[in-house]
């Protein structure tokens, strides 16, 4: 009984870091790399890259015509007022644009992405650009990465 005793506390302890091991693992996948890899994603980046373009253009008359305006001209403040609405409609007319064309992508690219994470026993899954952007993730092993995977199952 007591040798029992004293073999009770080295079996807990021995058990401790079992315990906290989670069977959840975290994969990453690179968004931009598995959308340019699909079939039928040229309408998607092409708008994706005019309207980066052109919203560009038009940030930049918008900053002349605001040194314009404060200047005090009148006719200046409404073509910036009007420049202005210009540019908030365009913006809103490429998201709902880019939105429409992203949506087919997104739903395959989303099914392959739960396939290879099942397959492999990945809980969780994150795009990769967002979690370094954020710094959400400090390191992470290269074998985490999914990406190529992902970009064989959507073919």
């Amino acid at each position: 009984m007591n040798r029992f005793l004293m073999l009770l506390p080295l079996a807990l302890l021995a058990t401790v870091p079992h315990a906290q091991q989670s069977k959840n693992r975290v994969g990453l996948v690179n968004v931009q790399s598995v959308i340019k890899s699909m079939s039928g994603s040229k309408t998607y980046l092409d708008l994706n890259a005019k309207s980066s373009s052109d919203l560009k253009a038009r940030q930049a008359a918008l900053q002349t015509l605001a040194t314009k305006a404060a200047r005090g001209s009148a006719a200046d403040k409404a073509a910036l007022t009007k420049a202005q609405q210009d540019y908030a409609k365009a913006r809103d007319s490429y998201v709902k644009q880019i939105e429409a064309a992203f949506k087919p992508l997104a739903t395959k690219m989303n099914t392959a992405v739960a396939k290879v994470a099942k397959t492999n026993g990945y809980s969780i899954v994150m795009d990769a650009s967002v979690a370094a952007q954020t710094s959400l993730i400090v390191h992470a092993n290269p074998g985490v990465d999914l990406t190529q995977a992902v970009i064989k199952e959507v073919k």
